[in-house]
């Protein structure tokens, strides 16, 4: 069995002592170690993006990124989101507008939305479309994800100005 290093991850604002082995997934020491099981696992290769989380303010495909590559970058996690009690817009728009069926693909395309919105809030059609594809959803057919991203975008602009 490999050795274990010792790290901190920087999760959500809260610090986390884990002690993990060089070749286990981001993914899997968020799951595993820090308990935050919003992160899901579905192809285990970068192509579903159901792990999608925000390292630096970035989307990162948590099942390609050792967990040892994360010490030392803020990471966000679908626990996250909301605060307290109140919802995030994206989570608000995504329960109001009927973008999400069984749920699974639903944290990635959360986190992926939150970080294409919080670098570009007043991004197109054609580019909230094309950030949106590169995550899978077997069950919804996009389009209310779209519609929720969408909504979702004009509160985030608005609340800013």
């Amino acid at each position: 069995m490999p050795d274990k290093i010792a790290i901190t991850l920087d999760v959500n604002g809260k610090s986390y002592d884990v002690n993990v082995e060089p070749r286990r997934s981001l993914a899997d020491v968020l799951r595993e170690d820090c308990g935050l099981t919003g992160t899901h696992l579905g192809c285990e290769h970068g192509v579903c993006g159901a792990c999608t989380v925000l390292v630096d303010g970035r989307p990162v495909r948590a099942c390609l990124m050792f967990g040892v590559q994360a010490e030392g970058k803020a990471i966000r996690t679908v626990e996250g989101l909301a605060d307290g009690d109140v919802l995030h817009p994206l989570q608000k728009a995504f329960w109001e507008n009927h973008g999400l069926q069984c749920g699974f693909c639903t944290p990635g395309f959360l986190m992926l939305a939150v970080g294409a919105l919080e670098e570009n809030p007043a991004m197109s059609e054609a580019e909230l479309r094309d950030v949106l594809s590169s995550n899978l959803c077997r069950c919804t057919g996009y389009q209310n994800i779209v519609k929720a991203v969408r909504l979702a975008a004009d509160e985030m602009r608005a609340r800013r100005a």
